[in-house]
C-alpha cells in the first residue's frame, strides 16, 4: 500500500510528522512511522485533525489565500477549531453525525493536499 506523509496534530497542541498506510476515515487508530523511525498507534479521539502533506517542511513565508476553487471538490466549508486556526476547503463528505470528514483545501498553493478534521477539535464548522 502506497504511504502518505502526514503531520498529525492533537488537540493539545502536539504534533508528530511521519507517514502512513493504513489511515481509514471510519477507524478509530491508524499507524504511523514518524520521522525518527518509531511506530506509533495513533488514536483519532486525541486529534484535531490528520494533513495529508506535499512535504514535511513546507513554507513558513507561505501566505494563506483561500482563494482557489476546486472542480469537484464538492461544498466550500469553513473550519474553526478549538485552538482557533481556520481553514476554508471544500468537502464531499461532512456529516455532524459522522466524527471527522475530508477537507480538499481552497488554498491550492500550499503544502497540504487534504486534511482530515476530526469534528471533536473544533469549534465552529460551516458551510460558505
Amino acid at each position: 500500500m502506497e504511504r502518505n506523509k502526514v503531520v498529525v496534530k492533537y488537540k493539545d497542541g502536539a504534533l508528530i510528522k511521519g507517514q502512513t498506510g493504513d489511515f481509514f476515515p471510519n477507524k478509530t487508530t491508524f499507524h504511523m512511522e514518524t520521522l525518527h523511525g518509531e511506530l506509533k498507534e495513533i488514536q483519532l479521539a486525541e486529534l484535531k485533525a490528520v494533513f495529508f502533506v506535499k512535504d514535511f517542511e513546507g513554507n513558513k513565508d507561505h501566505v494563506k489565500t483561500y482563494h482557489d476553487h476546486v472542480a469537484g471538490g464538492g461544498r466550500k466549508i469553513k473550519v474553526i477549531f478549538q485552538d482557533g486556526e481556520e481553514i476554508i476547503g471544500y468537502t464531499l463528505g461532512y456529516s455532524p453525525e459522522r466524527q471527522g470528514f475530508m477537507l480538499l483545501p481552497g488554498d491550492l498553493s500550499g503544502n497540504n493536499e487534504r486534511i482530515y478534521v476530526l469534528k471533536s477539535g473544533t469549534k465552529k464548522i460551516e458551510f460558505i
